[in-house]
Parts: C-alpha cells; sequence; structure tokens
C-alpha cells in the first residue's frame, strides 16, 4: 500500500491586488491584407460567385477582412488546376519535391511571428500558443516531410508507394495554420496535388501561406486553397476527380462525408472529436499532475479534439487534486489574446460560445458542482472563464459530450480497472493521458485504452514524426509519423 499523503492544506502566498500585471501587447504587423481572393493554379483569382464574408477577430469583434466564398465553378476551377498539375508534379523526384517543401519550412519560419500574430488576431488563441506552438510545429512538419520525400522507397520495404492523385482536404478552425501543415506537407511528399478548404471563421493564415508558396517558387496547381462554408467542402467531397479526402473537424460532420462517399473508390481518413480522459493514480506527482491537467483542457480555449476534458482521480487524492485545481485556475489570466501574460483567450465564435455556455447550463441543471475563478472577462469579444465542475457522473452531458471549450469534468475511480471502464465509457478514442510513477501501469493502462495517443506524465505532446488519430467516432487514418505518409499513397 502507498504510503498515504499528509493531508495538509497547500500553502498559498496571497498579495491581493498589490500589484497588477503591465499590459504586453504583441506590437509586431501582422500584414492582413483587407480582402482575400481564391488561390487557384499558383494565382490569387477573384471568386466567380463575386461574393465574399468578413472574417471577425472573437478578441474584440472586429473585421479582420474579407474573405472570398467559392461556389462550385470555383472548386471545379481548383479540381481542373491541380489535376493538370498532377502529372508533372508526380514525376517530379522526391528530391526536387523536398526542396520545395524545405523551402515552404524555411520561409514559414522567416515569417513566423507575423504568422503567429495573423493566427492570434483571426483565432482568438493567446499569443504565447501562436508564437511557440502553432507556428513552429507547422514549419517542423513540412522539414520532417521534406526529409521523407526522396526516401518514400523504405517506407514500406520491399513495395513501391505512388501517389493518389489529386487530394481533397478540409481544415477546422481551432488550429488553422497546423492543420494545413499536416493535411499539405505529407500530401505533397508523396507526389499529390492538393485543394485545401481552411474553415470559414478562420481562412487568413492559409491565405497568407499562398504568398510562401508563390515565394518559395511551387509550380501552378500544385496546391490550391479555395475558401467558404460548409457548402464549398461538400463541392470538394463530391468532385469526381479527387482521389481522396483527408478531414478533420467533428464526428457529425465526418459521417456525412463517410456516407456521402461510401460505394466510391475515394479513399477517405478522418480527424474527428474527442472527449479525452485524463486519469490521475495515487502515486502521481501531484504538483505536476494539476500543470498537465491545466495544460490538457485550458490550452487554446479547450478547442482541442484531444483536451483532456474528463478528469478521473484516484479517490484517495481527490480532495486535494481539486484543492489544488482551484488555486491554481485563480491564476490563470483570462484576456486580450494579442497579450502575452494572457493564458486563456478568446472563444472562437459566437456560435461556440453559446455552445459551451448550454452544455454547462445543463452540467449545473443536471446536479453537478459548478466552480470558476473570479476573473474579469474583456467587455468586448467572446470569453468564457476557466471551468471546473465536481461530483460528475457518467450520466451527466459535460461527462459525455465533447464541449470544445474551458471546461473540466472530474469524476472518481478506486481501482485502475474502474478507471479503465470509465475511461472507454465513451463513443470517442482520440486521446487520453496517465499520471503515476509506475511504469508498469503506464504501459498496461497505455494497452487497455481505447485512445489513439496515449500520454504517460504529460500532455499534449506533439513530434511530426509521432502519428496522431483515433478510434470509435473519433476517425480513422493517422496523420504525421510513416504511417500519417502511407495515407497519402498507394502502396504497389
Amino acid at each position: 500500500m502507498p504510503a498515504k499523503r499528509p493531508n495538509n492544506p497547500a500553502r498559498e502566498l496571497l498579495f491581493g491586488d498589490l500589484w497588477e500585471y503591465d499590459p504586453a501587447p504583441e506590437t509586431a504587423p501582422a500584414h492582413i491584407a483587407p480582402r482575400y481572393d481564391l488561390f487557384i493554379n499558383g494565382q490569387f483569382t477573384a471568386p466567380k460567385s463575386k461574393k465574399w464574408f468578413d472574417s471577425i477577430s472573437p478578441g474584440n469583434e472586429q473585421k479582420v477582412s474579407e474573405i472570398a466564398l467559392a461556389n462550385e465553378a470555383d472548386v471545379n476551377a481548383a479540381f481542373a488546376a491541380a489535376t493538370a498539375a498532377f502529372s508533372k508534379w508526380s514525376k517530379t523526384s522526391g528530391a526536387e519535391r523536398g526542396k520545395y517543401l524545405y523551402r515552404i519550412a524555411r520561409l514559414l519560419q522567416d515569417r513566423a511571428r507575423e504568422f503567429a500574430v495573423a493566427e492570434t488576431i483571426d483565432g482568438g488563441k493567446p499569443i504565447r500558443e501562436s508564437r511557440d506552438f502553432d507556428v513552429p510545429v507547422a514549419a517542423a512538419h513540412f522539414f520532417y516531410h521534406a526529409g521523407w520525400a526522396d526516401k518514400l522507397a523504405y517506407a514500406a520495404p520491399g513495395r513501391t508507394l505512388a501517389p493518389l492523385g489529386v487530394v481533397g482536404q478540409i481544415i477546422p478552425w481551432n488550429f488553422p495554420l497546423l492543420m494545413l501543415a499536416w493535411k499539405i506537407a505529407p500530401a505533397l511528399a508523396c507526389g499529390n496535388t492538393v485543394i485545401l478548404k481552411p474553415a470559414e471563421t478562420t481562412s487568413v493564415t492559409a491565405m497568407k501561406f499562398c504568398s510562401i508558396l508563390q515565394d518559395a517558387g511551387l509550380p501552378p496547381g500544385v496546391v490550391n486553397i479555395v475558401t467558404g462554408a460548409g457548402d464549398t467542402g461538400t463541392n470538394i467531397i463530391h468532385h469526381p476527380a479527387a482521389a481522396k479526402i483527408a478531414f478533420t473537424g467533428s464526428t457529425a460532420i465526418g459521417k456525412f462525408i463517410q456516407r456521402t462517399l461510401a460505394g466510391t473508390d475515394k479513399r477517405l481518413t478522418l480527424e474527428l472529436g474527442g472527449k479525452a480522459a485524463n486519469i490521475v493514480f495515487e502515486d502521481a506527482p501531484i504538483d505536476q499532475a494539476v500543470e498537465g491537467i491545466v495544460n490538457g483542457i485550458f490550452f487554446n480555449q479547450g478547442h482541442v479534439c484531444c483536451a483532456g476534458s474528463r478528469l478521473l482521480v484516484q479517490e484517495s487524492v481527490a480532495d486535494e487534486v481539486l484543492r489544488k485545481l482551484k488555486m491554481r485556475l485563480r491564476h490563470l489570466r483570462v484576456g486580450d489574446p494579442l497579450d502575452k501574460n494572457t493564458d486563456i483567450g478568446a472563444i472562437n465564435s459566437r456560435k461556440q460560445l453559446e455552445k459551451i455556455q448550454e452544455l454547462v447550463k445543463s452540467g449545473v441543471q443536471e446536479g453537478a458542482e459548478i466552480h470558476q475563478p473570479a476573473c474579469k472577462l474583456p467587455k468586448r469579444g467572446f470569453y468564457f472563464a476557466p471551468t471546473l465542475f465536481s461530483n460528475v457522473s457518467l450520466s451527466h452531458r459535460i461527462a459525455r459530450e465533447e464541449i470544445f471549450g474551458p471546461v473540466l469534468s472530474i469524476l472518481t475511480f478506486r481501482t485502475p480497472e474502474e478507471a479503465v471502464e470509465k475511461a472507454n465509457n465513451t463513443p470517442y478514442g482520440l486521446s487520453a493521458g496517465v499520471w503515476t510513477d509506475k511504469g508498469s501501469r503506464i504501459l498496461k493502462m497505455s494497452t487497455e485504452l481505447k485512445a489513439g495517443v496515449v500520454w504517460a506524465n504529460t500532455y499534449n505532446k506533439f513530434d511530426p514524426a509521432s502519428p496522431f488519430g483515433g478510434y470509435k467516432e473519433s476517425g480513422f487514418g493517422r496523420e504525421g509519423g510513416k504511417q500519417g505518409l502511407l495515407d497519402y499513397a498507394q502502396i504497389v
């Protein structure tokens, strides 16, 4: 039996309101154009629909830019350009394709600060996260796949890899630039050409990325980016020239795409929703685990498909973990995403904020105990305070449905078997976390948890060489690593 932890209250230095953080706004220019056209065949092209829509900054509700609305004719033009470019691009040597990917990565690094500011303005995430995570990891994916481009013969020993053709890709709003890199880099490394549609609420960095493609000298038509809403994505999915569809987004839309493509010969990969369990055992390093819990659910305002939104804590340490979590939440700063002191930025859109509010209300109505620290939310913009729910049961909506916001549901368990049963009691299977000092327990849990990624004594750690993806209603296929590369190739 592990030694019983002393039940001493945590000590905290309290200074009240004696000192306040000075504002530390990021002042680098984002160089956002007032209007963006479509990017087809290597050029910015006015939409045939002759329509644009506004991109609104969630941090202050101000207009950021006007984004072109692509119709069916625009999508057809993009596929025509990609189809024409495929014959030459697919025959380009792997070494040459790798050079283009390497140039793209270097150019993205050169303009990293500019892209980080643009990502924060358009999406609402804190500048620290855009600067230190989104942009560097996006560049890392291009570097990684640049290395694979001339080594495809070694990806499947004894077999040959061939490109699929024209690939349609649809990405979400939570990591716009990073998801773009996850999708485009492996597709180009394997010799495919691309039609990509970013989310309608976060299209700016995708359109800025087009100038990097031009500066890298990428041949026209190899990458085409069309913007719009659901109808634009539907046109991509239905297009007969698409050899593969890659989608990251909600489970509901993923199911629609799967039904639509049933009976066709189009390849499909889906990276969908999640309701990950973050499991803390009584022998875990509690202070380290608390930081991991905070990172797991409040990173990017909880707009993360693999967010650790269900916390499972062993009963013997549940009170201690909850007490330390409440203390930690008091020191999280919610506010201007461009301020370098901000921990939690803006919710991506009014629609998403209303969804979070509705689910939190259901948690209160169903009897869970809510805790929100006292914090001043900006008067303009879409913001939500970091939220904990204790006394949560598996039947509560907040324990079953993906909230996609800064809301943590806390459940308890007594034995490892109960932890596994509760963790797996979900239609999702994207990720999980385990906190314990026993390596054998970590290995055992990793084999029993039905999750594509299991983190041990950490959370939200990503690497381009490590495959990412899920099971059950979290989708199928992998992104990153050799496994993600093979999803963009025929093995012949």
